[in-house]
């Protein structure tokens, strides 16, 4: 860690030891999944600055369980009350070139891991995107999963209204099969994780995902994850530009254990 991340870490000790002290009493079970979108100096809600990345990553190395998102889910329900307990999963979605050019080194740097929800139609395609070549790059790293955002994000409400039933389904289909297809195809990995599309889902297209050969789903909410929680509909804190160190804290608070000493 720099001396720029340890001084913003030690800066937050008084929120760390509150959102910690409730986090212990409350988030046994459960955990918490992030949700970026992306970085730099690109106007918009979506953004995160360099700057505000640098000190949310460098907080959650010093004082969170992050896992991999595989890993987070496999311990929900598990109420155990290590420090160790993998709690906080970090995902992207879209696939923005500033995943590459400002979070991937990051993350190498913070030795976090991340998964991607990326829709395939734009990887190498549209000028924004990511291409091939670096999703494998940082798949190779050990440190990144890419996963499906469907096959070029559509708003299924959108399509259901303009389509016939028949031809919604196979739409539907289309998207989550082929997204599916073409990523295990290029990255060499199993894909069987989702992010929906503008969050928007239902039970149709949840038995879809399901045919699919999907296991779990993903939408946005700003809650934690409970053993209890549909899992093809599972929350995610949307992390904002303004979300510096100490507001990270107070938000995720209910869904992980906090630790009052940086890990080692």
């Amino acid at each position: 860690m720099g001396l720029r991340g340890f001084g913003v870490c030690v800066a937050i000790g008084t929120a760390l030891l509150t959102a910690s002290g409730f986090a212990a009493e409350h988030a046994d079970g459960t955990g918490a999944i992030l949700v970026y979108h992306r970085f730099g100096l690109t106007a918009g809600s979506t953004t995160v600055s360099d700057a505000a990345l640098d000190e949310q990553l460098a907080w959650l190395a010093a004082y969170v369980r992050v896992a991999p998102l595989r890993s987070v889910l496999d311990a929900l329900g598990k109420r155990a009350h290590s420090s160790d307990r993998p709690c906080v999963a970090i995902t992207a979605d879209d696939g923005h070139q500033s995943i590459y050019t400002d979070l991937y080194p990051r993350i190498l740097r913070y030795r976090l891991p991340v998964t991607l929800f990326i829709y395939p139609s734009a990887i190498s395609n549209a000028q924004y995107a990511l291409t091939w070549p670096e999703l494998t790059e940082m798949v190779a790293s050990g440190l990144v999963d890419v996963q499906s955002h469907t096959y070029w994000h559509p708003n299924f409400e959108h399509e259901k209204a303009r389509r016939s039933p028949a031809d919604y389904r196979a739409f539907v289909d289309t998207q989550l099969v082929r997204s599916k297809t073409v990523l295990e195809t290029r990255i060499g990995r199993k894909v069987d994780m989702l992010a929906w599309p503008f969050a928007i889902y239902d039970q149709e297209l949840e038995s879809a995902a399901v045919k699919a050969g999907y296991t779990a789903g993903f939408i946005l909410g700003n809650r934690a994850v409970r053993p209890d929680t549909d899992r093809l509909a599972l929350p995610r804190f949307w992390v904002s530009d303004s979300d510096r160190a100490a507001r990270l804290a107070a938000r995720l608070a209910t869904a992980c254990p906090v630790q009052t000493q940086m890990k080692r």
